[in-house]
């Protein structure tokens, strides 16, 4: 009996080196990240300091949005106060930042905002896993709106309605001394903010990433689509809420600390149920679940304001009116895209993505 062998096609090395390269899902989001990096450094040294002000905006809300989609569209908790949140790390980094305004301190300011988010999340997380619905909304609706009252009760240490001045890190004379060597510019404060926070999104975006698909991502989905179902399976309802929770509050805490750096300023003006608002929204117009689409609605809901000014002052209309503009348009255009698409920008792309890969299987 002869026995008939093919011929296979041997993988080139460089192939095989791809391929072990990317051969788990980790690899893959770790080669994603490093090519994240390398075109954050390459925008942010080709941008004018406004746009690097503008950029820092969107990296902070970026962040504080990813941890609201793992809240809101992983594990189906629906929150309105995750301004709150951000209140307590910006706070917190502008209490460090008063004590030490040195740029090697920045990386302790952001654990420590984290932290303390993170613990303020284990005390909401805890009650919140008794609540459902509408009134675990309204119960984090009030928690928006009381938290940015205690720097007016504890106005001694939290500078009251004033707020308290944040300093701006020096840069560090080591770290500035290789964005030099490496780019040809000197690292000014506004820039090293700017790296500062959109390195952190970088890391947040692949951290959440692998949770995400890991064993946790898989029970908070199981939680947000079948309560009943999960619970017979063995999981903890109210430990996975909780957890998701911690999660969700500890990347609000790091997005305040960038915020109160780039703004300079922690008050309980800038914590306003607006900011809650605003970050519910960019989940919404991004895709509930999809880090891509935080990141996605937080660009859009930083560029669409200032465009849409610039819009009506070119036709004719007062600074006020054009300000006044602004909300009223992001407001319609938030509404078109939970019409027209009701999974989200990003969700909608994947979903006809999906539609048409499946037709062209069914042709063949």
């Amino acid at each position: 009996m002869t026995v008939t062998t093919t011929d296979r096609p041997t993988p080139s090395p460089a192939r095989s080196r791809v391929a072990r390269v990317v051969s788990t899902l980790v690899r893959r989001h770790l080669l994603g990240a490093l090519l994240a990096l390398v075109v954050v450094i390459l925008v942010l040294e080709s941008v004018s300091t406004f746009r690097q002000s503008q950029l820092t905006s969107v990296a902070y809300l970026a962040i504080a949005a990813a941890g609201l989609t793992v809240l809101t569209g992983l594990n189906g908790q629906l929150s309105l106060g995750h301004g709150a949140f951000m209140a307590v790390g910006a706070y917190t980094a502008a209490l460090m930042l008063r004590a030490n305004e040195s740029g090697w301190s920045v990386p302790l300011v952001l654990i420590a905002a984290t932290v303390v988010a993170g613990l303020v999340g284990v005390v909401v997380g805890v009650a919140a896993a008794r609540l459902h619905g509408p009134y675990l909304a309204g119960a984090t609706l009030a928690l928006a709106v009381a938290v940015p009252g205690l720097a007016l009760y504890f106005s001694e240490y939290l500078g009251g309605e004033q707020g308290l001045i944040v300093p701006s890190p020096d840069v560090p004379s080591a770290l500035d001394d290789i964005a030099f060597f490496v780019t040809g510019n000197e690292l000014t404060s506004t820039k090293f903010v700017a790296y500062v926070g959109w390195f952190l999104l970088v890391l947040v975006f692949f951290l959440l990433a692998n949770v995400s698909s890991s064993r946790v991502g898989r029970r908070w989905r199981a939680v947000r689509d079948d309560e009943v179902s999960a619970e017979i399976a063995g999981i903890d309802l109210g430990r996975a809420r909780v957890l998701a929770f911690v999660v969700s509050a500890a990347c609000a805490g790091a997005a305040g600390a960038i915020m109160a750096m780039a703004s300079r300023i922690a008050a309980p003006s800038g914590f306003t149920l607006v900011l809650s608002l605003t970050l519910l929204s960019a989940v919404v117009i991004g895709g509930l679940g999809s880090l891509t689409g935080a990141l996605i609605g937080a660009a859009l809901l930083t560029y669409i304001p200032p465009v849409v000014t610039n819009l009506g002052l070119d036709a004719g209309l007062s600074s006020l009116q054009a300000a006044e503009l602004a909300p009223l348009v992001t407001g319609i255009f938030t509404v078109v895209v939970i019409l027209f698409a009701p999974l989200g920008l990003v969700g909608t792309v994947r979903g006809r993505l999906v539609q048409r890969r499946l037709k062209r299987e069914g042709v063949r």
